[in-house]
């Protein structure tokens, strides 16, 4: 198996989608391909800790409230394309991924990494949930297997912060500039949500090479 790494950030809609497609892709690989693991990268590492309301703040990004409904529209699309459900309506804020990255890096010290990623995506992007909050993160934490109390205590504390906040700078100066991006065995590099076919492709090009 070779290494995938995944640059993501759990409120990037395309990151969400890209993970939809590549789950349908490892679906039907004869054999897992990769090892994969998730890395912190924040769309919004200025955010404040509380999070911001998401029509406000996207009003301001996208030139007013008709740039928010043609942005949601065209996600909402891409979401159905791929056999996933986005609900803009449903999420009321934007928040502060910092502590949720913290939860992603302990979930693959306790080998349910993936699992986590997938929980938060739908918590922010079906459910509505503040992925920003706490008792939020550590419910998620619970649901996957990973002891609720100890997450509470850990994220009570500055436990890892410094370590993500390196990381995603890291990733920054390798020239992740957008996520999500793949990097698959340290060496190819694919961006953006790409289907299914694709890594169907990728994933039939690793396991008939005579180097796999």
């Amino acid at each position: 198996m070779l290494k995938l790494d995944i640059f993501s950030d759990p409120i990037c809609p395309w990151c969400y989608i890209g993970k939809t497609y590549l789950d349908r892709a490892l679906e039907q690989a004869p054999t897992p391909p990769f090892i994969v693991e998730w890395h912190p990268f924040q769309l919004n590492p200025d955010m404040a800790p509380g999070g911001q309301d998401r029509r406000a703040y996207l009003a301001a990004k996208f030139g007013g409230p008709g740039g928010v409904t043609r942005a949601d529209d065209t996600v909402e699309a891409a979401a159905r394309a791929a056999g996933i459900e986005i609900d803009s309506a449903r999420i009321p804020t934007i928040p502060n991924t910092l502590n949720a990255h913290r939860l992603i890096h302990w979930a693959g010290l306790e080998e349910c990494q993936t699992a986590v990623v997938g929980a938060l995506f739908r918590a922010h992007f079906r459910e509505g949930r503040n992925i920003g909050d706490a008792n939020t993160l550590a419910d998620i934490a619970a649901a996957n297997g990973m002891d609720r109390e100890v997450t509470l205590r850990l994220l009570a504390t500055d436990a890892d912060l410094n370590d993500i906040r390196a990381r995603d700078a890291h990733a920054r100066s390798r020239g992740v500039n957008a996520v999500p991006t793949y990097l698959i065995a340290n060496q190819y590099v694919l961006q953006g949500a790409q289907p299914a076919d694709l890594w169907q492709q990728v994933i039939a090009e690793i396991t008939q090479s005579p180097e796999s």
